[in-house]
């Protein structure tokens, strides 16, 4: 499979699971009761109610059109270098580092924080 191929797909499912995420998050799920005993309610408060994933997929999303954008510029302005480069194995690596760059600040940042969610 084509490095530019491998982009394609990898950008496709990134913004379904993102089209998916906001499906989901827009009914707007209102808890009330929410009890801190509860693992269940610790994840949803933590988590889901924080649009946590819904974020992550929206930033990995941008940072797979910056991926495909170099890889399509290196290739233009360096050819033989490009295709050197840009093995399968090359391109599965840095979409995955990408991604779980992403999961990893996502979960650090002051965006999510919980004590506005009173949970």
């Amino acid at each position: 499979m084509q490095a530019m191929s491998i982009l394609i797909v990898n950008q496709s499912v990134i913004d379904m699971c993102a089209s998916l995420f906001c499906f989901l998050l827009v009914r707007d799920m209102k808890m009330t009761g929410l009890s801190r005993d509860s693992i269940y309610d610790q994840f949803v408060c933590r988590f889901w109610l924080t649009r946590r994933p819904l974020w992550c997929m929206l930033l990995t999303s941008t940072y797979g059109i910056v991926i495909m954008t170099l890889s399509r510029y290196i290739a233009v302005i360096y050819p033989i270098k490009y295709k050197i480069v840009s093995t399968t194995l090359t391109i599965l690596l840095l979409c995955n580092v990408f991604k779980l760059k992403t999961f990893e600040t996502g979960g650090n940042s002051r965006l999510f924080d919980k004590s506005a969610l009173n949970c």
